[in-house]
């Protein structure tokens, strides 16, 4: 059923947490180093893990004897440790480039990584799944929109601007971790 506001919390959630903004500065690197990227493999190939994990990732965790609130409260700490790598400009997690950047590191992980598939489980737990779906397809058009525009972007915002993107986006970020983890830590008590 949609909500509005579920719809637009989660997709609020999801740009945070998938930052494609203060990726400009890796998506350009990535450019000059590999030479094109392919926009729409990586914006298609993000989609299908993402809203595969939605349906499957619940399952998973239910065979290995976890339950989304325990998943969520973990989710709360990698999320924690993202947003504090955004305000403070420090980096806690370091991916090797790879020659075939549309996928990895592209669409994987720095769209659907760790961050966007526990916000996805986490959101599961408390909204309903369409809103969710919908809030996964208006990240990747925006996603696919910043892609293809990076050069443009990143001109135009300069280093200061994305430097101060990402620190927004991770106070947001940090307190959303804060509201996942009180949310979900009482039911595991």
């Amino acid at each position: 059923m949609f909500d509005f506001k579920e719809w637009m919390t989660a997709s609020l959630i999801l740009f945070a947490v998938i930052d494609i903004l203060g990726s400009i500065p890796i998506i350009i690197s990535l450019r000059e180093k590999v030479g094109h990227i392919q926009s729409e493999k990586a914006a298609v190939v993000a989609t299908v893990i993402m809203i595969s994990f939605l349906f499957v990732g619940e399952e998973i965790l239910n065979l290995i004897g976890i339950d989304v609130n325990s998943f969520a409260v973990a989710g709360s700490f990698v999320i924690l440790f993202m947003a504090l790598e955004m305000i403070l400009g420090i980096t806690l997690y370091k991916d090797d480039i790879s020659e075939t950047a549309s996928i990895v590191p592209l669409a994987f992980p720095l769209i659907a990584g760790a961050g966007s598939m526990t916000s996805l489980l986490s959101l599961r737990a408390e909204y309903h799944v369409l809103n969710i779906i919908l809030a996964i397809l208006v990240n990747i058009l925006f996603v696919y929109i910043v892609l293809k525009s990076s050069k443009y972007l990143s001109r135009i915002l300069g280093p200061s601007g994305i430097s101060i993107i990402r620190k927004v986006f991770g106070i947001i970020l940090l307190a959303i971790a804060v509201k996942l983890f009180t949310s979900n830590i009482g039911q595991l008590i």
